[in-house]
């Protein structure tokens, strides 16, 4: 009954890890350490250094661990990088998500999460987004996960592999034990990146164009509290394991926040100012991307605990005073 967490040294994945742990579930994390710190994962948890790509190592894992079940996080996430460097974002999210699931099939492996994004959406002409909304990604990263949301419909169909794919809104938070947060150091997540402002560990922020059609011309996003993800997680698992069928959920709030509108809310918590600087669009930036949840509500045994923005960014800006420390005990 073990669970396979790849990613699990990351941001999100760390989070699920602690989860699962809190739950007393048996778990396995598998993570390249390309982006994730081994210092946010559990001491005493079973640990493999490695790549979803590697097929051997994941075939021993599954049957060292007796693995049941995979929550599948590792990835390249960064829609500007994807945009520049698109064959590695197709390399490492599609054909390594493509060797994981031909391997985990073969292992007898019998419920698969598997870590999506809005980005699959692209420019959405409904908002809020509904799951059966038509599907445009503007982004190699988009491309990349939605090409490995198909991958998952036709091996289940083939091979009688239940899933739940989780769609993120924009992920943001900490941990509010402060167990772990985002730890990237060059991480592009708008809330981090303000926080690090605030603290002084940059010079400023830049706000990616404001002449969206917004109310006040910035980006509109929906922000879910990492620790809320973590938990639409474990319901999902719940509901695979009651014998639910394949399914695709939205992961978000229902309602957006303004770039300018998250600075602000990070000046209150910071109880200081930073300089904001305006730049030029991004490419492969919706102007607006907000969840319909009505259906991961009424399906999954989820409720959020976190579902306010200023909470989000006090517990994103409790973990970044807190990050340096962290750091040095991680080398020591």
């Amino acid at each position: 009954m073990t669970i396979l967490v790849t990613g699990g040294a990351g941001y999100i994945g760390s989070h699920m890890v602690h989860e699962l742990v809190d739950a007393g579930e048996p778990v396995v994390v598998l993570d390249n350490l390309s982006t994730g710190f081994r210092f946010l994962v559990p001491g005493k948890l079973p640990f493999v250094a490695g790549s979803t790509g590697d097929r051997e190592l994941v075939e021993q894992t599954i049957v060292r661990h007796g693995v049941t079940a995979i929550i599948h996080f590792a990835a390249s996430i960064v829609v500007p990088d994807s945009v520049r460097d698109p064959l590695g974002y197709y390399r490492n999210n599609t054909m390594n998500t493509c060797a994981l699931l031909d391997v985990a099939i073969k292992a007898g492996v019998q419920q698969f999460i598997f870590s999506s994004t809005a980005a699959v959406y692209g420019n959405a002409e409904q908002v809020p987004v509904r799951e059966d909304a038509a599907t445009a990604p503007i982004s190699p990263y988009g491309s990349s996960k939605l090409m490995s949301e198909i991958m998952l419909h036709d091996a289940g169909a083939a091979h009688g592999l239940r899933f739940v794919i989780l769609r993120y809104f924009n992920v943001a938070g900490a941990d509010p034990k402060l167990r772990t947060g985002q730890s990237t150091p060059a991480a592009t997540h708008l809330i981090k990146v303000a926080c690090e402002a605030a603290l002084g560990k940059r010079a400023k922020i830049d706000v990616f164009g404001t002449d969206y059609p917004t109310p006040d011309g910035t980006c509109i996003r929906d922000y879910i509290h990492v620790s809320d993800l973590a938990h639409a997680h474990s319901a999902a698992l719940a509901y695979l394991r009651r014998g639910g069928a394949s399914e695709t959920f939205n992961c978000g709030y229902g309602h957006g926040s303004s770039v300018f509108q998250v600075i602000e809310a990070v000046r209150r918590a910071a109880g200081r100012d930073f300089p904001v600087e305006i730049a030029g669009r991004r490419a492969g930036d919706p102007a607006a991307l907000v969840a319909d949840v009505g259906r991961i509500r009424s399906t999954l045994d989820w409720r959020p605990q976190f579902e306010d923005l200023d909470t989000i960014v006090a517990h994103a800006l409790a973990w970044e005073r807190r990050l340096p420390g962290k750091r040095e005990t991680a080398s020591a």
